[in-house]
């Protein structure tokens, strides 16, 4: 347990890793699967221009993280898909959506769709854990180390036919002031980004969608927001047609404004909203992005 390992699956996430690295106490290294850069005493580069699928790089792993008590991974689908099967193979704890740190063997967790949190204290061996960053504090100084280039030669049985990019240039769900997220009232992907695409732009804001949504294939999943999906805490989170089902409020709790606009007023999302407007969202939008015109 003397040290920890942060792996990072690009730069972005490198630079969410020192609030929680801070809190852990432990002295750090970091993994940079891509891109270069990295925090901690001396920052590993693998130098992927593609992160290769989670079997083949799992076992990748094996050598440069059994040298850690704590391995650590900034939360998402594909870092809780690796990070599951590295804890496996080393036969370590593991830990999901870490969102507080005692001590280097006690931490805090949502359980139940948020509803609750709990304590686990690990008291033996390793310990694998993913972590929200939002949680943890921002900006706060890092150190630069050294920089040292690793090769890591995946041998995996999952074969990545094709990779497609969708966020257009706005920014990341994760690390977003304000999103815009919608539901399945939208009814079409091209009435989704017609309507929430032009406010999302004009306010500088990243686009999300429900489960709802993604499942009926009106938005691509790596929109999905909630538990099931992406955990988020912007500064502004407006929801529109967007019901307030349990595991979609789980992931927007930590929002500092929350404003629902829906047509039914007895959606669950009004009760947690700090605002609220009873109003068809194609009316609503429209009139929000004019209205943002003329700031």
């Amino acid at each position: 347990m003397s040290r920890a390992l942060f792996v990072c699956f690009d730069s972005e996430e490198s630079a969410l890793v020192t609030g929680c690295a801070a809190a852990l106490g432990l002295p750090f290294d970091t993994l940079m699967l891509s891109g270069e850069g990295g925090a901690g005493d001396k920052s590993f580069v693998a130098g992927f221009e593609a992160v290769p699928p989670a079997d083949g790089l799992a076992e990748a792993l094996l050598s440069l993280s059994g040298q850690y008590g704590r391995i650590a991974f900034v939360s998402s689908m594909r870092s809780k898909d690796l990070a599951g099967r590295l804890a496996g193979l080393l036969d370590a704890a593991m830990l999901t959506d870490v969102i507080a740190v005692e001590s280097a063997d006690t931490f805090h967790l949502p359980m139940v769709a948020g509803s609750i949190v709990t304590t686990a204290k690990v008291t033996d061996g390793t310990l694998v854990f993913t972590f929200r960053p939002s949680n943890f504090a921002k900006d706060l100084p890092s150190t630069t180390g050294s920089t040292e280039k690793i090769a890591l030669t995946p041998a995996s049985r999952t074969q990545r036919t094709k990779a497609a990019a969708r966020s257009g240039g706005r920014p990341d769900l994760a690390q977003a002031k304000i999103i815009v997220t919608g539901g399945r009232p939208l009814k079409d992907a091209a009435t989704f980004e017609a309507v929430l695409g032009g406010l999302a732009d004009k306010l500088g804001a990243a686009v999300g969608a429900t489960r709802a949504a993604v499942d009926s294939g009106i938005a691509a999943n790596e929109l999905q927001v909630g538990q099931t999906g992406k955990i988020v805490a912007p500064d502004l989170y407006i929801a529109a047609g967007v019901s307030g089902s349990t595991q979609h409020m789980a992931g927007i709790k930590d929002s500092k404004i929350i404003v629902a606009i829906n047509t039914d007023a007895d959606a669950p999302i009004f009760e947690s909203a700090d605002f609220g407007l009873v109003q068809d969202l194609f009316t609503a939008l429209p009139e929000i992005q004019a209205a943002a015109k003329g700031t």
